[in-house]
């Protein structure tokens, strides 16, 4: 299975998650590649993702598999050729944007599944994974709430959320979808830069059920959750966010307890590369 994840240092922590969760579901050879960039826009200074999580992961990784693999590439000139400027400014990392030149990376396999940092595998994802792209260039499932909001068929649901998607390499380099799409994000500012992009210029995406991307509230048949920002109405209108690394508040605002298990092995993992740094 070929993973992709995209980002600034800011993603160790739920990369190292999401790593560790897919080695417990899934039985084939896990390849991963990350595609991190460094630079320096409006004063502040953006870093990479750091050599030693992957180097840590590499080993841990090969403890379950010795042909499972991980690979960090450095996109930092590809990215600096072509800076969305107009949408750098979002709530959102702008090298989450990173996966929009992932076509321009030879490395990168021609089907591969991109996860956002927040996402955690809970049950085999093989499903989603080996399903036929031929006639595809993008597979996922509908945002929870992009879906009813934002659409390109004004009588069909086809907002995608991009957080997982299942990518056709080749048909994306012929169709120049990601190339579209980086030169949108440098001309349009919008409010999900690399989401909006993608729905509104993909030509062939394919709707999974939302199974495989639950973004609301852990379900009993749930693939992969993903841990993206809600809406609660009572007792009255708020945002919650709340990460997989945010161990105390997945107990106190979400009641979650599922991954327990797994985040007290991504803990000691975690700490031993802090330690390591000291």
């Amino acid at each position: 299975m070929n993973v992709l994840y995209c980002g600034d240092g800011n993603i160790e922590r739920g990369l190292i998650i999401s790593v560790l969760s897919l080695l417990r579901n899934i039985h084939d050879e896990l390849h991963v590649w990350v595609l991190t960039a460094e630079m320096d826009f409006q004063g502040k200074h953006i870093s990479p993702v750091k050599d030693d999580v992957i180097s840590a992961l590499e080993k841990y990784m090969k403890g379950y598999n010795s042909s499972n693999s991980i690979m960090l590439i450095d996109v930092s000139e590809h990215f600096k050729k072509e800076v969305p400027t107009v949408n750098m400014g979002t709530r959102f990392t702008p090298f989450c944007m990173l996966r929009l030149f992932s076509d321009e990376v030879l490395e990168i396999p021609e089907k591969i599944m991109y996860l956002d940092n927040d996402v955690v595998c809970r049950l085999d994802p093989g499903e989603f994974y080996n399903q036929d792209m031929t006639d595809y260039e993008v597979a996922g499932v509908l945002d929870y709430y992009g879906g009813w909001f934002f659409r390109k068929n004004p009588f069909k649901r086809d907002y995608l959320n991009s957080g997982v998607l299942l990518m056709n390499m080749s048909k994306i380099r012929e169709t120049g979808l990601f190339k579209n799409c980086r030169k949108r994000c440098c001309e349009k500012e919008m409010f999900m830069p690399d989401q909006s992009a993608i729905n509104k210029l993909a030509v062939s995406k394919k709707i999974f059920p939302r199974r495989f991307n639950e973004q609301r509230k852990l379900k009993s048949d749930t693939v992969m959750q993903h841990f993206t920002t809600s809406f609660r109405f009572f007792p009255y209108i708020r945002t919650v966010t709340v990460k997989p690394w945010d161990i105390p508040r997945l107990h106190e605002v979400l009641k979650l307890h599922e991954y327990d298990d797994l985040l007290s092995e991504y803990t000691v993992f975690y700490e031993s590369i802090v330690k390591n740094r000291q």
